[in-house]
């Protein structure tokens, strides 16, 4: 009963006009997930990435295999 997580649920982005990456902090190292506009290159956030599981967590959600980390 306890401990069990919730199925994934898959979500989809718009591949024509964003790409998915992990944008990091050089100072601080604080990651978050999200996906860059190719035309405009505005940044929109998704979730907080703590550690590896939440970053499994995003590439489950969105069905990706490789994520870019951008600085």
């Amino acid at each position: 009963m306890f401990g069990k997580r919730k199925a994934t649920v898959k979500k989809s982005y718009d591949k024509e006009e964003q790409r998915p990456v992990i944008k990091c902090s050089i100072c601080t190292g604080e990651q978050v997930a999200g996906f860059i506009n190719k035309k405009t290159g505005k940044f929109q956030e998704v979730m907080l990435v703590k550690d590896e599981t939440d970053l499994k967590l995003f590439k489950d959600m969105y069905g990706l295999e490789d994520v870019e980390k951008v600085y």
